[in-house]
């Protein structure tokens, strides 16, 4: 896990999505959504990067919907936090439009933060 939030946290996210892959295949209920929400996010940013807004958007979407089933925090990822970054990417992504995506200020980017248990 800390592999794959040191992935996400550096825009590595097609990797980062590759690690938590491994991971989520293994788990049961909530990890297994935490898990899934993680690469969901991880490859709409992937797709921002490339130009795709609307796979963007539409996994920003689908991510953040996971990660509404977890309890936060989860794995000492503070579930909470991440989904308002992920909705505030998601809103001006949105804004922004599939024309001008690419001006998406780099400060909007979600980052993974952990919390002490």
């Amino acid at each position: 896990m800390l592999l794959a939030i040191r992935q996400f946290n550096s825009g590595q996210w097609y990797e980062c999505h590759e690690t938590l892959e491994a991971l989520w295949l293994e788990e049961p209920g909530e990890v297994r959504d935490f898990y899934q929400g993680l690469v969901q996010i991880a490859i709409a940013l992937h797709h921002w990067r490339n130009g795709n807004f609307n796979g963007a958007l539409k996994l920003l979407d689908g991510g953040g919907g996971y990660l509404k089933r977890v309890a936060t925090p989860c794995l000492w990822v503070d579930v909470a936090e991440l989904i308002r970054q992920v909705t505030r990417v998601r809103d001006e992504l949105q804004r922004l439009g599939a024309e001008d995506m690419s001006t998406l200020d780099g400060a909007l980017i979600p980052r993974i933060t952990t919390v002490t248990v």
